[in-house]
């Protein structure tokens, strides 16, 4: 990792704990508020020590990328959880008809970049 990386992957750190210390929930709730402050904290420390020894610099880009997708959609929105999608078990079409093979390709590609690494941790 080069020295502009790592402080730039340190920057987007930071600013989630800076986010997580002053997130308000959209209900009001202070219950509400502590839950989710708690999920973006545990998100954050879970998926960067996940990814830590990543030394490929595409991939380190793709969890740059993603992390501020997930940081942006959360304050638009003002919930930390990421953003659910919808598709029908075999709502893409394929050029050749190989079947669930192919739908089960075709839907790991259309996944959004802010949820590529939710379901490897949850």
């Amino acid at each position: 990792m080069t020295a502009a990386t790592r402080q730039e992957v340190l920057c987007l750190y930071r600013s989630i704990f800076r986010l997580a210390r002053k997130w308000q929930a959209a209900s009001g709730q202070m219950e509400d508020t502590i839950e989710e402050k708690q999920y973006i904290l545990k998100e954050a420390r879970t998926l960067f020590q996940k990814n830590k020894n990543l030394t490929d610099p595409e991939l380190i880009k793709q969890c740059i990328v993603e992390c501020t997708a997930r940081i942006e959609i959360g304050l638009h929105y003002q919930i930390p959880y990421p953003r659910p999608i919808h598709l029908p078990p075999m709502g893409l079409t394929a050029r050749r008809g190989r079947g669930l093979q192919t739908q089960e390709k075709l839907r790991k590609l259309s996944k959004p970049v802010y949820l590529k690494s939710h379901d490897e941790v949850s």
